[in-house]
């Protein structure tokens, strides 16, 4: 979609201009982040869309808080990624294929204000959605649509379409020390 285009399309939200954020690197905090902004938008009226990459298993306790705000929440996977465990199974490559269709849907639309692609970075960078794919829904993009795309190892192209880009940084970690994820706080 052109400039002038986007510009059109995004007419009735009173000039409102959406731009791409990427949150990534190796700190912990970057779903937490997005959770943050996507309850800052539903609390000022936005329409938001949570769609999730690569997590599955059970369900974080945000996403139910989310959905009370009445964000739309999707998340494909039905188990835990193997990408851990040694590498991507057949399941982790169908549901990265159903989950970016959902984003490509929820980005192109021009229903949702912001929409956040939870560990999109990390599907990326496993090579399990196409990259060009992404990066076409991100350019394509109705004017107002703000999109926040998070998870480790942003690959370049991903940074160099971001506006915003914030670097989480690990200086310490509880998991180091043997401390499980603690439901409420980590998951």
């Amino acid at each position: 979609m052109s400039d002038e285009a986007r510009v059109r399309a995004g007419s009735e939200h009173a000039g409102r201009v959406g731009l791409v954020q990427v949150y990534t690197g190796d700190g912990k905090g970057k779903t937490t982040a997005a959770v943050g902004l996507a309850v800052r938008a539903a609390g000022a009226g936005l329409r938001v869309a949570f769609v999730q990459f690569v997590k599955g298993g059970e369900r974080s306790s945000e996403l139910p808080m989310l959905e009370r705000l009445g964000v739309r929440v999707e998340r494909p996977a039905r188990a835990s990624t193997g990408l851990l465990a040694g590498g991507a199974t057949d399941e982790d490559r169908r549901a990265a294929a159903e989950t970016l269709a959902i984003a490509q849907d929820a980005i192109a639309g021009g229903a949702y204000d912001l929409v956040v692609l939870d560990e999109a970075c990390v599907a990326a960078a496993y090579g399990l959605v196409d990259e060009v794919h992404l990066l076409a829904a991100l350019r394509g993009r109705p004017v107002h649509v703000e999109v926040v795309l998070t998870g480790r190892g942003a690959t370049d192209a991903l940074l160099e379409a971001a506006d915003l880009v914030t670097e989480m940084r690990a200086v310490r970690h509880p998991f180091d020390r043997g401390v499980k994820a603690r439901k409420g706080i980590e998951f």
